[in-house]
């Protein structure tokens, strides 16, 4: 933070607690303060300021955390849905409060990357990045030289009104394909595969920028070495 001050919601994304649309929602509802005073939409957080959610004192973290997790299938993403069974809060317990960046879907599994720096987390969600994301498919039917072509050109999604952006995509075996993708539509892969005549099986995430699943089984989740955020944080725009 510098004399300039930072937005009050972009302030509470950066100390881990929420996505901006979240703390925009916090601040609307009057459950945030800026040294005992009620904060407004726009207030500007300073250096020495005391900020709190609720009766929560909240500062930004002096280091960033990233944890590369092996989401299985069955957990929802989701922090909002009281009613999912096991969701990421559940299955991640790390000693901060950290936040995943691009969900996968509950009948997905694969590499999904949480952190405490709402900045970095904002940069890796931003569609118009172009970050990459990396998945191995599994399909009901074998996968023709045509398949492959439509998928790779742009697929017409009929549900959301669009055309996806022209992707990577490699056949791997009969029924399973790698799709490299640099947007995020909602389940996006899933509609591009039915719209293309064939239908997922199975899907897995296998990459993100540059943090790979290798090494980790479903479930586990291990703490990216200063090395590895740095490097994220440069492909991100937030070094």
């Amino acid at each position: 933070m510098d004399d300039n001050g930072v937005r009050i919601n972009k302030y509470i994304a950066s100390c881990g607690v929420c996505s901006r649309r979240d703390a925009d929602t916090l601040v609307e509802r009057g459950d945030v303060t800026i040294n005992g005073k009620v904060a407004n939409p726009g207030d500007r957080v300073f250096p020495g300021d005391s900020v709190k959610v609720g009766a929560k004192l909240i500062r930004q973290s002096e280091e960033t955390v990233v944890l590369a997790y092996y989401k299985p299938y069955g957990v929802t993403c989701t922090e909002r849905d009281r009613f999912a069974d096991f969701t990421v809060k559940d299955a991640v317990k790390y000693k901060e409060r950290v936040t995943y960046a691009g969900r996968l879907d509950k009948e997905s599994e694969g590499l999904l990357l949480l952190s405490n720096n709402g900045d970095l987390i904002q940069s890796m969600m931003k569609g118009s990045n172009n970050h990459e994301k990396e998945y191995i498919v599994r399909t009901t039917k074998p996968i023709t030289e045509d398949f492959v072509s439509k998928m790779s050109a742009g697929v017409f999604l009929k549900e959301l009104n669009t055309v996806t952006k022209p992707c990577e995509v490699k056949r791997i075996s009969k029924n399973t394909f790698n799709i490299v993708l640099t947007q995020g539509l909602n389940r996006q892969i899933r509609r591009m595969t039915e719209a293309c005549g064939n239908k997922v099986a199975s899907l897995k995430r296998v990459r993100v920028l540059n943090v790979t699943l290798d090494g980790l089984k479903p479930g586990e989740y291990r703490v990216l070495s200063q090395k590895e955020v740095n490097s994220l944080c440069k492909e991100c725009g937030n070094l």
